[in-house]
């Protein structure tokens, strides 16, 4: 069975969307270093005040600190670009390319899915960057090769989920501002999880907040396969949970499309 011509001229328009989006990203590299730098800098005040924390009873066997923090910091590098397909598309909206791309013989899908496959493509570059900075410092990547594939995978499954919901607002809010409110959210979100501290050695309501966040069941299987090593199981855990997350919010995404111009 072959493909349809729609489907394939579908593909063709996804892969041009997502082309600009990486195109928009390069010629604005500000908006890329700090998702780089900020982790990395975080990274080592970390490894640097927190080492003693490895000798803690409960705390996870691990060689160094930053083997620890390294998928938490993949996890915030994602964070700051993670509403840019959100963004982009309310960009879109304000300026009107959006009507001349509605107006044009565009499928509608890929109005959507163009820009976010653009963003997690543009994660998981960052993720290999971080991985291969960390590796030069040190750190060590226990699951080996397979391990820093399912990292970029998470990296860009977590820009899916993430961007989905700015894809949403950004349809029916048509503001820039709106989508960039949910980065508080996500970077809140990332400190209330595993992401710094085993939430073993947690207590209280703060515990409970932490071992309930999706962002811990996605930092958690990830974790072991840097420090214990590969596992089938955790890395479909890792890639299985910001999949699920991702599947709703991009759906909930392209339902709101489609509300949006049946109303025009």
């Amino acid at each position: 069975m072959t493909a349809g011509p729609g489907l394939v001229a579908a593909l063709r328009q996804t892969g041009e969307l997502a082309r600009r989006s990486v195109m928009a990203e390069r010629r604005q590299l500000l908006n890329i270093l700090p998702g780089l730098v900020f982790p990395l800098l975080l990274a080592a005040v970390y490894s640097r005040q927190f080492s003693r924390a490895l000798a803690m009873p409960g705390f996870p066997e691990v060689d160094s600190f930053l083997d620890f923090i390294l998928p938490a910091c993949v996890v915030q590098a994602v964070s700051f670009g993670a509403t840019a397909a959100g963004t982009e598309l309310a960009l879109d909206i304000e300026n009107g390319f959006f009507d001349r791309l509605v107006a044009s013989p565009v499928a509608r899908f890929p109005i959507l899915v163009g820009r976010l496959a653009g963003a997690a493509l543009v994660a998981a570059i960052k993720a290999a960057v971080l991985v291969a900075v960390f590796l030069a410092f040190g750190a060590e990547v226990k699951g080996g090769p397979a391990a820093v594939l399912v990292i970029m995978m998470v990296a860009a499954l977590l820009v899916l989920a993430i961007g989905g919901v700015g894809q949403v607002l950004a349809i029916r809010t048509g503001s820039q501002e709106a989508v960039a409110a949910t980065f508080p959210l996500v970077f809140v979100g990332i400190f209330m999880s595993s992401a710094f501290f085993p939430t073993a050695l947690m207590s209280g309501w703060f515990r409970v907040v932490a071992e309930n966040n999706p962002i811990t069941w996605v930092i958690d299987p990830t974790r072991r396969l840097v420090i214990a090593g590969w596992s089938t199981g955790d890395a479909i855990q890792a890639m299985v949970v910001p999949a699920a997350v991702a599947l709703v919010t991009v759906s909930l995404a392209v339902r709101a499309l489609h509300r949006k111009l049946g109303r025009s």
